[in-house]
């Protein structure tokens, strides 16, 4: 094993055994060159002040070399802010605004020990270089049934993982926290489990209730002190779009500090939550007991991030950033995400109307950009398939009974007219088969 990884072994293992012990072999092995280009590249730019020949870009004029037809686009920007290479972690002014961002929209992690936010390549990114530093062939992953279809492949067939599933609801329509509770102490024989929290959820547009987060976080501290260790993540892809009453913050906060056989990881990013979903920028930030703790699990996570992309675009995260600190930033996003409650509440107003009968019902939503039908008596995937060649309407359908709805996408105006349409394709849809 190279010495700097066993380094970073030695130094999380004296932190906190039980984290050491949730990594990978993967985790275990990686870490981040301090001798090689990168740091050389580093030392000549801070010291090479006649001739710097280290770094693997074209200059010309003292500024990087461009082409005038690009930059003619991208004018309002300095070529140093869009064609250099950003650090692997990340462009650093980006990654403080994130942070302070952060701790504005999620007052519970005042006072709690957490890292500087690293950059990712947006959430999947963040999500797979967990899955390689946490996660072994057969490591339980953690999820309801409602879930993102990616944590299979990223998890299950990227690493091997073994996805354990618990029903997303219960039997009062609220968070099965139970179900979650049960399925981790189910893991006491591997003493591991990575655990996905992902409100709100894709592909409901659920997010628990206050009580629930705390329900969530009770069962975390039962496994831990069971003797499982839980690599909490919480994947905050749709974080601020909440309608209703919900938690407003991500569990991060409170599982910062909840036990130490928990590692909580925050998954974020703008790309949904700023509406710049081609960006592809997205973090990921660590909490732990010590500050050499969150050092080791970043010099791990830029390991990981050299291995496979080298660094993340730099133009669209100094896009980012001119963003975060516009002082219009709050107002704009404000108004969009009032959009997005306007088209969800009008779904609501839709479903809730009678107009539709028994044909269907749908399960809780009040965040996010999505909504699940449960039809009843009807094949999912038929009616997706009836919408689309008869109707000219786009749907996914997910199981046998779940059709999922992206009233992200639909202006309120028309949400009426989809799910008349979605309706007729059911009716016709039964009648066949009668």
């Amino acid at each position: 094993m190279n010495p700097l990884a066993q380094q970073l072994n030695t130094t999380i293992e004296r932190e906190n055994a039980h984290v050491y012990a949730m990594l990978s072999s993967l985790g275990r092995a990686v870490f981040f060159p301090k001798e090689g280009i990168l740091s050389q590249s580093a030392e000549a730019k801070a010291k090479a002040t006649k001739y710097n020949a280290t770094i693997g870009i074209a200059t010309e004029g003292g500024a990087p070399m461009h082409l005038k037809i690009i930059q003619d686009t991208l004018s309002a920007y300095n070529p140093k802010d869009i064609y250099e290479y950003a650090p692997p972690a990340g462009k650093p002014e980006l990654r403080s605004a994130w942070r302070a961002k952060m701790l504005k929209e999620n007052p519970s992690i005042e006072g709690k020990r957490y890292g500087n936010p690293v950059v990712t390549n947006a959430l999947t990114h963040g999500l797979s270089i967990v899955a390689d530093l946490f996660a072994d062939a057969g490591d339980a992953v953690v999820i309801p049934d409602k879930n993102w279809e990616n944590y299979e492949l990223t998890f299950g067939v990227r690493r091997g993982a073994a996805i354990i599933e618990y029903p997303l609801y219960n039997d009062a329509n609220r968070f099965n926290s139970a179900g979650l509770r049960e399925a981790l102490l189910a893991q006491k024989g591997k003493g591991k489990a990575i655990v996905v929290l992902n409100f709100p959820n894709n592909p409901t547009g659920y997010t628990p209730g206050v009580q629930e987060g705390e329900e969530i976080v009770a069962a975390i501290r039962d496994a831990a002190e069971a003797g499982v260790n839980v690599v909490a993540v919480t994947d905050d892809a749709y974080f601020g779009l909440f309608f209703e009453d919900s938690m407003h913050e991500s569990l991060f906060g409170k599982l910062a500090d909840l036990h130490p056989r928990v590692l909580a990881v925050k998954i974020d990013g703008a790309t949904k939550e700023e509406f710049v979903w081609g960006f592809r920028v997205g973090f990921i930030t660590f909490a732990a007991q010590s500050e050499a703790m969150l050092s080791a699990l970043e010099q791990k996570t830029l390991g990981i991030i050299r291995a496979t992309i080298s660094s993340g675009p730099h133009p669209s995260q100094t896009f980012v950033l001119r963003a975060l600190q516009s002082p219009e930033f709050d107002a704009q996003k404000a108004e969009k995400a009032g959009i997005m409650k306007g088209r969800a509440n009008r779904v609501k107003e839709l479903l809730d109307s009678g107009r539709y009968g028994d044909t269907w019902s749908y399960y809780p939503f009040n965040s996010g950009y999505f909504m699940c039908l449960k039809l009843r008596d009807v094949d999912a995937d038929t009616v997706r398939q009836r919408l689309l060649n008869e109707y000219g309407v786009g749907t996914i359908a997910l199981g046998q009974t779940d059709l999922r709805v992206a009233f992200s996408c639909i202006e309120e105006v028309d949400l009426e007219d989809l799910f008349d349409t979605i309706h007729k394709a059911v009716l016709d849809v039964a009648a066949a088969i009668k």
